[in-house]
């Protein structure tokens, strides 16, 4: 049975035969690490996945670590988050990093060289103004049947979870943050 699941979602090159559309939402911690946990689980399998994060500029430690599998993941950040903290909409310049990288992603998913395309806090850009979730639903349709595309973030429009084949929502029941403890390297950061 365990061949026949293989055979029927990957052709002998080790590709998918099928991609779906998934969508890590919600206030809870853990989105993005599942969508990176994902890549490096494909990575076994020698699948390659491209990661574009958008509102990331910090120099967060899944850079570091993901440089080990180079082979197999990409990772490229394209914009920050100053503005949230300002309270302020982003900036011309701000909209224009997301959109390069929004552009490069696309061009990377329809290239053929990657299995996984992961749109790294996608949903909260879209939330902030830097996308507009038409923007982000052509880019869903135009993925090739055999990618498999992951978006991450909070706030994520109905429009795009219509458009998923899974969507799991993370819910934050209990946070230390709330008991004053800060993001802690290599653990948020």
């Amino acid at each position: 049975m365990k061949n026949l699941l293989i055979k029927l979602n990957f052709d002998t090159m080790g590709k998918l035969n099928q991609g779906y559309i998934q969508i890590y939402t919600g206030n809870g911690k853990g989105k993005t690490t599942a969508a990176i946990g994902q890549a490096v689980r494909a990575a076994g399998f020698g699948l390659k996945s491209y990661i574009v994060q958008f509102m990331k500029e910090f120099p967060y430690n899944e850079l570091k670590s993901l440089k080990h599998l180079k082979e197999w993941i990409t990772i490229e950040q394209f914009g920050g988050d100053e503005f949230v903290y300002k309270k302020e909409p982003p900036g011309n310049n701000e909209i224009d990093k997301a959109q390069r990288g929004l552009a490069a992603a696309k061009a990377k998913m329809l290239s053929g060289k990657y299995d996984i395309i992961i749109l790294d806090e996608v949903c909260v850009s879209i939330y902030f103004g830097l996308f507009s979730d038409e923007e982000i639903l052509t880019f869903i349709k135009q993925k090739p049947e055999n990618v498999e595309l992951i978006l991450t973030g909070r706030y994520c429009p109905e429009k795009l979870l219509d458009k998923a084949d899974l969507v799991t929502e993370m819910n934050e029941v209990k946070h230390y943050y709330q008991e004053g403890v800060t993001s802690r390297k290599g653990i948020e950061s």
